[in-house]
């Protein structure tokens, strides 16, 4: 029976959908923005989105296919697989979130005052949405990397 989290888990698909609903909320966020793109920060949380998307989406299926089966995720070379994975999404979110939230900063604290108008509320949400994507990574990374050292 897999716990904690672990590859085949109701945890860890739990978590793979919380990383794939916040990154997608992050995209939305910021590709309905119409100056997003004239930022490389915002064109780099846009790509590691969807890298995230791609990547938890993907794991989730593979978490509920074991699930239905009832078949077991915990072989060491799918461990070490969804190690390298996590620990290189979770960089790459963490890495575009800063990168986009120090521009957020910017506008709103450094300038006084976000010329965008409404666009400054959507790169806020989008950010704190990277965020939390990032977090809920770091957590399965956490996870992996701990059930990989107990091997």
């Amino acid at each position: 029976m897999n716990c904690c989290g672990a590859p085949g888990s109701v945890l860890a698909l739990v978590l793979r959908m919380t990383q794939f609903t916040f990154a997608a909320g992050s995209i939305a966020s910021m590709a309905t923005t119409s100056r997003f793109f004239n930022l490389t920060a915002f064109c780099y949380l846009i790509a590691s989105m969807g890298l995230q998307i791609i990547w938890s989406f993907l794991l989730a299926l593979l978490d509920l296919f074991s699930l239905v089966r009832k078949q077991s995720l915990l072989s060491p070379v799918l461990i070490s697989l969804f190690v390298v994975g996590d620990w290189v999404t979770a960089t790459l979110s963490l890495a575009a979130a800063s990168a986009s939230a120090g521009i957020t900063v910017l506008y709103f604290h450094d300038l006084g005052h976000c010329h965008f108008g409404e666009e400054c509320q959507k790169y806020q949400v989008s950010v704190a949405l990277a965020f939390l994507s990032w977090f809920s990574t770091s957590l399965s990374s956490v996870i992996m990397f701990w059930l990989l050292a107990g091997r």
